[in-house]
């Protein structure tokens, strides 16, 4: 070949190259402090990419973003960048009650819009939100022609990771968020073994997914959270698990009435997609990320709620000393065992009382197919006086707390929820635990579908009209529609202390709580139902016990957030026992937290300042492993003294074999002080800080 043809070859292959090279579309972004970095892209007729960077080393590897559409052909390729608005948000807001005042909102956003090169021309926008402790982004859908009535099958949202990382998980079930949590390697999920758990009131596992949130630790220590922020009018997201490729991808919970997930109208938004990211686990909880991607509060004055500690007829029921309903004989939601709960609520610093089992229905709450009109949420059992327990309450100086179980028959609710407000709010009672065990009604629908999530939401809109605050059993996961409806005080939404009591799988181990920490508290706030001091539970339940020490149940009530706490034990184990001192001198609201240290399934303790005071309340648990730790108190103003209380392990407790061993210490403490600290296996501290 002469040199001329050669070069005539070369500059062909070259063009050609060039011609078959796909054009690339690149946007970036940075976390305010610079440490965390995205990367979205699109190359050439390929669905959008997004990657995550951590101090240069890959948290998310590209992943692709996309949905199917029912009717409809994938929207994931073919787009293009038709605009890009970057923004810098720095503001404080105020949380009205929860674990501190103020709130630090600070993020740098990128705002992407897409649009199909072909028919039919779709459109929507991509909003990434990089914060110094994660990433955020949604999916925003504007009014268009092409797009009106949408019903999507599935939203292919990918989170493709870096590696193998060890994972505190529960299955990704559509109906109950009420399993022990499991750790392991992406690799090893296996959510599916799962399925028919015999002590879930109900269940559905299709796939082996998780449910969020979703806690990590990577190789090289960094520690991850997988949630979704501001859920609302959509479906609830589960995770599926690619074992071979240590990835996840997005799975709406879905419905048997429906071969479709989520049915809405443009223009719509989805909920955001978080990835919380940490050096330490300590991190996770600090973090403010998912209340701060909720909208402000449309409630603009709270003052009618006051987080509260309770009392209630509740733990009768677990341990078979009592009963819910009137035919068994020991009904429990009596006029004259109120009136003692109240004498006792309000001679110790308690300020509620909640009463289960007061209303007429409870015979057939459960086991029956059509539970549709059984329950009636204004009319008590003959032997319960709603208005003269209201009354009495009032004269002792506590709220009642009202309590509408609905057995997951939610068109009965709905149809009598006004009703029933306007009988609380007659009496003066401004706070509701809800309830929903079993299948829910109408049949095909699971608790975690789109239809649940706009129920769940209609009960907090209806409740603010009457200043009622919800403390949901059963629910939809907290996704920080707190900051929004600031009268969502408190959910269930986890494995509870219930489980203890009559659980045939030996109830919660102790590392339950030390993993909740770091899972499920990064969702929101907690009903946990802590301060059991009959540890073992005789003589009631010969089988059944509580898997930590009496200290450790104590610090629940620091390390477990939440604005209502209760003193769960019957009333009879706390009369003259000098632990239960800490319970009443404990606050449920707080001016700021710190985590003062902690391992995901391992230990953490957590001090709280007591809001419109100086006091402080720390509060320490381990798993079953015993552990010396050294608290310092350097968070603490300089040169001011605190009278200290220091209720501890025994030098012998444990779990197991001696649980309710305890010491009372008092003890001096100032900001350059420094306190060891031993925790029993299944153990704890509770330490209470009054300023001199």
């Amino acid at each position: 070949m002469s040199k001329r043809s050669l070069l005539l070859f070369m500059v062909v292959v070259l063009l050609a190259g060039a011609c078959m090279k796909k054009p690339v579309q690149l946007e970036d972004l940075k976390s305010p402090d610079g440490q965390l970095s995205l990367d979205f892209k699109i190359v050439g007729n390929e669905a959008p990419t997004y990657a995550l960077l951590y101090n240069g080393k890959s948290v998310i590897q590209e992943s692709e973003l996309g949905f199917l559409i029912k009717g409809q052909q994938e929207l994931a390729g073919n787009i293009d960048i038709v605009s890009v608005d970057k923004e810098v948000v720095k503001e404080n807001w105020e949380m009205p009650w929860g674990e501190k005042r103020e709130v630090s909102n600070e993020y740098n956003q990128l705002k992407v819009g897409l649009k199909e090169r072909k028919a039919p021309g779709r459109s929507l926008f991509i909003v990434f939100r990089l914060f110094d402790d994660g990433l955020a982004f949604r999916y925003e859908f504007p009014e268009q022609d092409s797009l009106k009535d949408v019903f999507i099958l599935e939203e292919n949202t990918e989170f493709n990771l870096s590696g193998d990382h060890k994972c505190f998980w529960i299955p990704g079930d559509w109906d109950i968020y009420e399993h022990l949590y499991n750790t392991s390697k992406i690799s090893e999920i296996d959510a599916i073994k799962y399925r028919n758990h015999n002590s879930l009131a109900q269940t559905h596992i299709p796939n082996n997914a998780v449910n969020t949130p979703l806690t990590l630790i990577t190789d090289d220590g960094l520690h991850l959270s997988f949630h979704e922020a501001n859920l609302s009018n959509y479906s609830g997201m589960t995770l599926q698990v690619d074992t071979a490729n240590l990835a996840f991808k997005s799975c709406l919970v879905g419905s048997d009435n429906h071969d479709y997930k989520v049915a809405v109208q443009t223009p719509f938004v989805t909920p955001w997609r978080t990835i919380q990211v940490s050096d330490d686990a300590a991190g996770l909880i600090e973090s403010d990320m998912i209340v701060n991607l909720n909208e402000p509060s449309v409630i603009e004055d709270m003052s009618w709620f006051e987080p509260m500690k309770y009392v209630g007829i509740w733990w009768d029921m677990h341990l078979e000393t009592k009963s819910w309903d009137m035919a068994s004989g020991k009904h429990g939601a009596t006029t004259e065992y109120a009136k003692e709960l109240i004498d006792f609520a309000a001679a110790h610093n308690i300020k509620g009382l909640l009463v289960e089992g007061w209303n007429t229905g409870w015979e057939h709450w459960i086991g029956f197919e059509d539970r549709e009109g059984v329950f009636d949420f204004v009319t008590p059992y003959p032997d319960y006086d709603l208005e003269e327990v209201a009354r009495y309450a009032k004269e002792k100086g506590v709220e009642i707390i009202m309590h509408h179980e609905t057995s997951a028959a939610t068109e009965t609710y709905t149809k009598q929820m006004d009703t029933a407000f306007k009988l609380m709010k007659s009496l003066g009672i401004n706070a509701v635990k809800t309830g929903y065990v079993g299948k829910i009604l109408p049949k095909g629908e699971y608790h975690h579908g789109q239809y649940m999530v706009e129920h769940y939401e209609s009960v907090l809109k209806n409740a603010a009209k009457y200043n009622i605050a919800v403390n949901a059993h059963e629910p939809i996961k907290a996704t920080g529609k707190r900051r929004t409806y600031p009268n969502a005080i408190a959910r269930e939404g986890l494995r509870g202390q219930e489980f203890n009591a009559w659980s045939q799988d030996g109830g919660n181990p102790p590392e339950h709580l030390p993993i909740i920490a770091f899972t499920r508290m990064l969702a929101g706030p907690i009903d946990f139902t802590p301060g059991i001091f009959n540890i073992k539970l005789d003589p009631y339940k010969a089988n059944n016990q509580v898997n930590t020490t009496l200290a450790h149940q104590l610090a629940l009530y620091v390390v477990i957030n939440s604005p209502v706490q209760m003193a769960a034990d019957l009333i009879k184990y706390y009369d003259g026992h000098p632990a239960f001192q800490f319970i009443e001198d404990v606050a449920v609201n707080w001016e700021q937290s710190k985590v003062l240290n902690g391992e995901v399934g391992d230990f953490v303790t957590i001090a709280r300042q007591e809001r419109g005071t100086n006091n402080w309340f720390i509060g320490g648990i381990t798993d079953e492993n015993e552990r010396d730790l050294e608290i310092k108190f350097d968070f603490l103003p300089k040169g001011k003294s605190y009278n200290a209380t220091l209720y501890c392990d025994a030098a012998d407790a444990h779990w197991d074999r001696n649980p309710q061993a305890y010491e009372i210490k008092e003890l001096e403490i100032m900001s350059n002080s420094v306190l060891p600290i031993h925790l029993a296996p299944g153990g704890g501290f509770a330490l209470s800080l009054i300023q001199k």
